[in-house]
């Protein structure tokens, strides 16, 4: 009877495990008319959604190692298509070795956001839509 009891609990346990954290890839076209190759002065800009790390968050960083390569301090807009919820943040500014990021509390859903640098110029936003746990 003990040894039923142990077995049951120790399955118990191994359903609860959390899903690891997926990371979603797009991109911001810096080249006149959203040239996805970029140009030779500025070359196409990474970013990434990282979702799965807490429910109903989503950080919006670089997609490059060391989460670098989105721009900094851009605007980040975001409508969760299953609530109708939407929001807005601003990447960080980059400085002190940190990357540019920014945690947006969407909720679970199906999400759109896009990335908008503030710096001017010809840029076409960057888009990525995903399903936040």
């Amino acid at each position: 009877m003990c040894a039923t009891v142990v077995v049951a609990s120790g399955l118990s346990v191994v359903g609860v495990a959390a899903a690891a954290p997926v990371t979603v890839p797009f991109q911001v076209d810096p080249a006149p008319f959203g040239n996805p190759n970029g140009s030779f002065d500025v070359p196409p800009i990474r970013c990434a959604a990282v979702v799965g790390d807490r429910p109903g968050v989503v950080l919006i960083t670089g997609g490059k190692p060391g989460r670098w390569g989105c721009p900094l301090s851009s605007q980040v807009h975001w409508l969760n298509l299953s609530t109708g919820a939407t929001g807005s943040a601003q990447l960080s500014d980059g400085l002190h070795g940190f990357p540019a990021e920014a945690t947006l509390n969407t909720g679970a859903g199906q999400v759109v956001v896009t990335v908008n640098p503030l710096g001017g110029g010809s840029v076409t936003p960057g888009f990525a839509t995903f399903a936040v746990p």
